[in-house]
Parts: structure tokens; C-alpha cells; sequence
């Protein structure tokens, strides 16, 4: 086990993208939620002592990454297997006791947690593997831990995961996973933010998607959140479009589970972000951006049970990828031609041809 603020950057091989990241944040004084990540050394430990992993070797050795059919077929055998196997009493008892001091720490009885999956080939600069992996709101109790713990492990082998790694090349023995248990946001509201624009590049803004309750339904694609766009300089917001929000995540108080539930009519098209958190969401997407040296995508959530001023978490940050790469390939290619031009002009000089 290993507290979120005893990871950085550097942790990566040992808690995987997320937790490493989640740590970084910390350390740089950006609010996030407490919690600690299941090693990768805990988690392939579990799979080895299970005798898991030459099984799950035999299985995705050559399997074609888009043979749709064959790779859902393997994914439900290891997953089965991976989550019917007993783990030892020592992982279940560490796991227990850590979970135990979360709650103590904030001072609640089996404190609500998200257990979230953090593969080390996740969160990278060059490939776009967020997503791909399980996570689980709302959870409360030693037990349910435990079981949601070994889902996470098990979603290392989802068939979009098990077929992207094959299309990216990335050996499956060498992408390893942890998993975090993070304290639950009780989210009023929460989203994603981008620190270039997702639809153009453009890097002289920010774009804060959000709706109500868990930002599931924003990360999903379930709902058209509200969206704004401010200006990076001055903090400004130069575009706004509340749409209409029909449903959100939230918890169900009598069960304690999360749930899609419909956004009263009379608040479906009220603005789910007051400015004041418009402009400090923003100013703490710049910290980000800033530390990192590079375009972010960082999800975040207003928690109703804190007072405001202090409310506002992130709960993620992760390279951008998308436009990033793009920036990459348009400054190699211009490299190339110039390089190509240079060698146009050398060789016209050398020949005697006369260069305009």
C-alpha cells in the first residue's frame, strides 16, 4: 500500500498513471481527495499466487486487436477467473487496515470511496489508455472494497484494453496495474476541464464541461453538460451554454450505491457552476498546466459537504493527447521540409545552378 501523498511522478511503475499523478498533485498543493493506491507489485503478486498468469498468457497470445468476437471471449474468461480466485489473507487484511485508517483520517465510519484502476501504460503522453480500465463510485465498507479492488484488477483485461494494447504494440506482461481508493467527492456538481480547447487547439483558453452530482455522466457522454470557455490570461469567461440537463449521478442515500437519477425540471437549464468557481476552476487548471509544462485534461468536482471557497477537488489530471500530438507531427514535418529545403539550396550551390 502507498498513501496518494507518498507518490510522484516517478511512482508510476509502482501505483500506475493515476495514483502517480494524483500524488504529484498533492505535493504541489492542489486539493484532492485522501487516499492510498494497492501497489502493482500487491496486484500482480495476487495474480501470480492465484496462478493466473500463464492462463491469461495463453489467452491473448495472438489474438488479432479487431477481431471484436474472440477478444470479448477472452476478456470474459480471464476476468472470471481473476475475480473467483481467493486472494491471501495477508493482501485482504493490508488492504482492510488501510481502508480502516482512510476512514479515521476523515472521520467517518467506512468513509465512501471511488476505487479506481491505474494501469502504468495509462495516463501517458503518447497513447490515450484513460478510459479503459473500471471504476467504481460510492463505495463504503471492507468488504465491498475488497471486491471492487479485484474488479478493478480484472478490468486490466477488458477487450477494448486487451485489443488496444495489441494495436499499440504494448506487451501485455509489461503493462502492469494498481488500484486507488480515494475518498468520494459528494459531489453537487462536477466535469472536466481542458486547458487547450478540444474542438480547435486553441491554447489561449480553457473549456470547462459540468453538470450536476458525479462527473460520470460528463465523462460518459450521457448528458450535453453546460459548457464555458475562459480566457487564459485574464480569467474571464468569453462563452457559456447551459444546456438542458436531464440527468445526473448522484448516491442513493437508502441503498448507498450511485445512481442515474432526473434532474428536477425547474433546474435542468439553471446554470450548474456559479462564476466565482468558473474562475478559480480555471485558475487551478493553469497550476496544473503550468507544473507539467503541457495541456491538461483534469476532471474535477464541488463537493456540497465542504464549505465554499475550499469545495472545489480535482480528482484527476492526465496529458492531453489529442491536440498535443498533432502540435508533435506539425513540428516534425516542418523540421523535414525544412530540412529538405536546406538540402535543395546545398545541392544547387555545389552544382552551380543558381538559387532565386
Amino acid at each position: 500500500m502507498r498513501w496518494f501523498e507518498e507518490c510522484d511522478k516517478d511512482s508510476l511503475p509502482e501505483v500506475g498513471g493515476k495514483c502517480a499523478s494524483l500524488g504529484e498533485l498533492i505535493r504541489m498543493g492542489v486539493r484532492v481527495p485522501p487516499g492510498f493506491a494497492v501497489t502493482t507489485h500487491g496486484c500482480t503478486r495476487f495474480l501470480r499466487e492465484a496462478g493466473i498468469l500463464p492462463e491469461i498468457g495463453k489467452l491473448v497470445h495472438g489474438l488479432p486487436h479487431d477481431d471484436i468476437l474472440r477478444l470479448e471471449e477472452a476478456s470474459a474468461r480471464i476476468r472470471e477467473m481473476i475475480e473467483s480466485r481467493p486472494m491471501s489473507i495477508e493482501f485482504e487484511d493490508e488492504v482492510a487496515e488501510a481502508y480502516r485508517c482512510l476512514s479515521l483520517r476523515c472521520g467517518l465510519p467506512a468513509t465512501p470511496v471511488a476505487v479506481r484502476s491505474s494501469a502504468t501504460a495509462e495516463d501517458l503522453p503518447g497513447a490515450s489508455f484513460a478510459g479503459q480500465q473500471d471504476t467504481y463510485l460510492w463505495i463504503r465498507g471492507a468488504e465491498e472494497v475488497l471486491h471492487h479492488v479485484r474488479r478493478c484488477i480484472s478490468s486490466l483485461y477488458t477487450a477494448r484494453a486487451i485489443g488496444y494494447r495489441q494495436k499499440m504494440g504494448f506487451a501485455h506482461e509489461e503493462v502492469a496495474i494498481s488500484v486507488g481508493v480515494q475518498k468520494m467527492a459528494n459531489a453537487y456538481t462536477a466535469g472536466v476541464m481542458f486547458t487547450v480547447h478540444p474542438a480547435n487547439g486553441d491554447r489561449s483558453v480553457i473549456v470547462i464541461d459540468s453538470n450536476y452530482g458525479f462527473g460520470e455522466s460528463v465523462v460518459s457522454g450521457e448528458v450535453t453538460p453546460d459548457h464555458f470557455v475562459v480566457n487564459k490570461v485574464t480569467l474571464d469567461i468569453t462563452e457559456r451554454t447551459i444546456s438542458r440537463k436531464e440527468h445526473c449521478y448522484t448516491v442513493d442515500l437508502k441503498t448507498q450505491r450511485s445512481h442515474l437519477i432526473e434532474v428536477p425540471i425547474e433546474r435542468q437549464t439553471v446554470q450548474s457552476l456559479v462564476d466565482d468557481e468558473i474562475s478559480e476552476l480555471a485558475w487551478m487548471g493553469k497550476q496544473i498546466e503550468k507544473h507539467y509544462g503541457r495541456p491538461m485534461d483534469v476532471e474535477w468536482a464541488v463537493d456540497k459537504d465542504v464549505p465554499s471557497g475550499s469545495n472545489i477537488f480535482i480528482l484527476q489530471a492526465r496529458p492531453e493527447t489529442v491536440w498535443s500530438a498533432k502540435a508533435k507531427a506539425a513540428a516534425e514535418d516542418s523540421s523535414k521540409e525544412a530540412t529538405s529545403a536546406m538540402n535543395y539550396i546545398i545541392s544547387g550551390l555545389l552544382s552551380g545552378r543558381k538559387v532565386s
